[in-house]
């Protein structure tokens, strides 16, 4: 990494650490024989406020009509809202009708960019600071030489953004184990990683590549607020019986939240909003745990502990 992007990335986890501070302690709430415990750093991220801020700021002054490329952020409820008051949601450039395109939180391939560039739109960066780093290694690595090869999900909207940053060549590796190893034997690999993916499948990626690669770059571009939420996350499942992760179906930090709770307490829910949320999974359950992804609104939280105060509240003391 540039000594430039490592001042960028010492200045972007002061600026998350800042945002998180609100976050950084669990929370309890008692409600008849249960213990409701939300986990620390539950909710939305640096990133994400950053992009809704600009978007609102968008709406506030910005040629009309307002619109984004891809959702803005993983979370239907917030998109409709903002659909609500009049921004739109294009799947590609060229639906654009004009006035203003804010580029949504994950990013998008430069040749998107320049496609704007042409229409004449007024562009709006939300991308997440810590997806631009990624970014802009996986054009660095390009240029260098490196077959790129990308920790993270096949068709997720920041890894096609990424590809489209490390020329359109990369290779995409959802799981480490399934690493196409016969084109990366003997040559220079460098490696980035999708911003919300678990720091063990980076370790056994690097484990999986150092014996054959001629020559391994590899850059952690997991984003601060990642880890924090699911060191959080698991810390909080092992201290609770029943485990309710908040946050859209489509995000993927909050269905890796998910996972990683699952495998620490089996009874791990993840709903979008509180109204999924069933009387039967917290019965007899003494402390429930409940996360969120870094895309959830703190109003989708607050309704989850609240329907389980309801729910909770009406058991008897055992």
């Amino acid at each position: 990494m540039s000594a430039a992007d490592d001042e960028t990335r010492v200045g972007l986890d002061a600026a998350a650490a800042h945002a998180d501070e609100r976050r950084a302690a669990p929370r309890v709430v008692v409600a008849g024989p249960c213990e409701i415990v939300v986990a620390r750093y539950a909710g939305y991220c640096y990133g994400v406020e950053r992009a809704l801020r600009l978007t609102e700021d968008a709406l506030a002054g910005a040629e009309r009509p307002v619109a984004t490329l891809g959702p803005i952020i993983h979370n239907p409820s917030v998109v409709e809202a903002l659909a609500d008051r009049g921004v739109g949601v294009v799947d590609a450039v060229e639906e654009a009708q004009g006035g203003t395109l804010v580029v949504r939180t994950h990013g998008v391939a430069p040749e998107e960019l320049a496609g704007a560039d042409r229409r004449r739109l007024h562009v709006i960066d939300a991308t997440c600071p810590f997806v631009a780093v990624a970014q802009r290694k996986a054009r660095a690595l390009h240029e260098a030489g490196y077959t790129v090869v990308i920790l993270g999900e096949h068709d997720h909207p920041e890894v096609v953004g990424l590809q489209g940053f490390a020329g359109g060549e990369a290779i995409v590796v959802a799981d480490p184990d399934d690493a196409p190893l016969d084109r990366l034997e003997g040559r220079k690999v460098g490696v980035v990683v999708q911003t919300t993916q678990a720091h063990d499948a980076l370790a056994r990626l690097a484990a999986t590549l150092a014996p054959l690669a001629r020559e391994l770059l590899i850059y952690n571009t997991v984003c601060d607020a990642t880890e924090k939420r699911q060191s959080a996350a698991c810390e909080l499942a092992a201290q609770v019986d029943v485990v309710i992760v908040v946050g859209g179906r489509n995000s993927a930090n909050t269905m890796r939240l998910a996972q990683l709770c699952r495998g620490i307490e089996p009874r791990t829910h993840h709903i979008e909003t509180a109204d999924e949320l069933r009387d039967e999974w917290v019965a007899e359950a003494r402390r429930v745990g409940v996360t969120a992804g870094a895309s959830t609104p703190d109003d989708e939280i607050e309704a989850t502990v609240a329907r389980l105060q309801q729910v909770c509240g009406t058991r008897e003391a055992e």
